[in-house]
């Protein structure tokens, strides 16, 4: 599993404003592989309804996934006559490949894709992209599984498909309903941060880029579709699925272990009023708290299971003791994980030791409490004896969820942190930590007086992106080099003149 990623959290989502002319707001990918009749039927319908009902400007992308029909001639021929239609060919197959590389080098902030046999109605195309456009998603995948989704397929095709959802969210904790629904979009900052993490270049890659964009806090949303089976597909069924279990496992390891920087696609807090801080509540206290209080539950079941099994051939203060060693490895280790959020080997040891210092301090009261017992009862019951320790593991847990949050697991939030801003580099394929460039003739946003300087400086960010060559194996063999092309930040003209950029 590949941990390179470039550094610093994401920016705050914002509106995409229209675009200027020739740059689009949305570029649709559709990856094929010898889908030569089918091809210029999709493309013609899907560019015939976005002329019709997309507000904004738009592209359209083939990717040829080493088709060896005609394929790429057929593609060819669209690009030439249609001004929106670019082709794009790649000498490997798989269509994460496909996607990785298109997305990584496209200049359009939303970035999405469908299958060509255009399977989903397009009336959903508008309302999965708006939220992404209006800076209130990440991502958004269309939904074959919602309620009021309307689907027609077999029964084989349905069931494979429920089950597979079924084993994602067993294993993977995975919250979204379709997975595989091909028909899914992006933002590109978002993209640019994210696709280096997905190491599947296959039918795998939607799965794995979503979950680790649910398991790093990203938005993602869910649109229900109406879908009609493709019934002469060629997707290979027993080996899409082998491939996505071995997918599964693999992510799952990764996300165990703690080998993803998944905290570099965190975002700030947005406008909505339920994510403003408040003062004097400490962050992630409900959530700690919940997380504090399963994981105390489980404990204290296995800390009296293992008390009445040592109680067995020993005395009532080794059993204590014994039990409560062994259940507090596993209670530090279960908060470090799964209550704060602590991922990765580094500082386990640190943490286990200041854990055995808090179960020192729960050995003394329930050590304590069962001194007490024995003082005042001569030969108390085994019953009394439990609701002694259960009423002193509910003090010991108070406590220790203090000393958790304040001293073993600390919130180091708050610490000040350089800002990123998220600007083109020519000397780095990654994002760069310096001040925004300024570019020639980019004007500093101050008034109707700098619309000339603008157009100037829309022009040069259009003419460089067309002079940026980038080669597809790097960006399929994942070295990127020039395939990635680097965020620009997007800021809404208020005094802007031109009325394209007004609607």
């Amino acid at each position: 599993m590949r941990t390179d990623s470039s550094p610093g959290n994401l920016p705050a989502r914002e509106h995409i404003p229209a675009g200027s002319a020739g740059t689009p707001v949305l570029d649709v990918v559709i990856p094929v592989y010898n889908e030569e009749k089918d091809l210029q039927p999709c493309v013609m319908r899907l560019h015939e309804h976005l002329k019709r009902t997309f507000p904004y400007e738009f592209r359209i992308t083939v990717a040829d996934n080493a088709s060896t029909d005609t394929t790429p001639q057929v593609a060819a021929r669209l690009d030439a006559e249609i001004p929106e239609v670019r082709s794009f060919r790649l000498e490997q197959k798989g269509r994460g490949r496909a996607l990785r590389t298109v997305w990584s080098a496209s200049d359009a902030p939303i970035l999405a894709y469908m299958d060509v046999d255009l399977s989903t109605d397009l009336n959903a195309l508008l309302p999965l992209v708006a939220p992404l456009i209006s800076g209130h998603s990440d991502l958004a995948i269309g939904s074959r599984l919602a309620r009021s989704s309307r689907v027609v397929r077999g029964a084989k095709r349905e069931f494979i498909s429920r089950t597979y959802n079924l084993i994602l969210r067993g294993s993977l904790q995975a919250r979204f309903t379709d997975a595989q629904c091909g028909f899914k979009a992006i933002r590109r900052d978002v993209a640019q941060v994210l696709l280096p993490l997905v190491e599947d270049t296959g039918w795998f890659f939607d799965t794995e880029m979503l979950v680790l964009a649910e398991r790093a806090g990203l938005r993602i949303h869910e649109v229900p579709v109406d879908w009609v089976d493709d019934p002469n597909s060629t997707v290979h069924i027993v080996k899409t699925a082998t491939d996505d279990l071995k997918g599964v496992w693999r992510v799952g390891r990764a996300l165990a272990t703690g080998s993803l920087p998944l905290d570099r696609l965190a975002r700030p807090f947005g406008d909505d009023p339920r994510d403003r801080e408040l003062t004097d509540v400490p962050k992630g206290l409900a959530r700690q708290l919940v997380g504090f209080c399963v994981v105390g539950a489980l404990s204290t079941l296995f800390y009296l299971l293992l008390y009445s099994g040592f109680r067995t051939f020993s005395g009532s203060q080794v059993a204590n003791a014994l039990a409560l060693l062994v259940s507090a490895v596993a209670n530090t280790a279960a908060n470090r994980r799964l209550t704060f959020g602590v991922r990765g080997r580094g500082g386990a040891v640190r943490h286990q030791a200041q854990g055995l210092v808090v179960f020192g301090i729960g050995l003394a009261l329930t050590s304590g409490s069962l001194a007490a017992l024995n003082a005042a009862t001569t030969n108390p019951g085994h019953s009394t004896e439990l609701a002694v320790l259960i009423a002193a593991n509910l003090a010991a847990t108070v406590l220790r969820f203090l000393l958790f949050r304040a001293w073993v697991f600390p919130d180091r939030r708050d610490e000040p942190a350089s800002p990123v801003g998220a600007v083109r580099n020519p000397a780095s394929p990654t994002y760069s930590t310096a001040a925004p460039q300024q570019y020639p003739g980019q004007p500093p946003y101050q008034g109707q007086q700098q619309y000339q300087g603008h157009q100037q400086y829309e022009q040069f960010r259009t003419e460089q992106f067309h002079t940026d060559q980038f080669r597809a194996g790097e960006a399929a063999d994942r070295t990127y080099g020039d395939a990635t092309m680097q965020l620009e930040a997007v800021r809404p003209y208020d005094d802007d003149p031109n009325p394209r950029n007004a609607r």
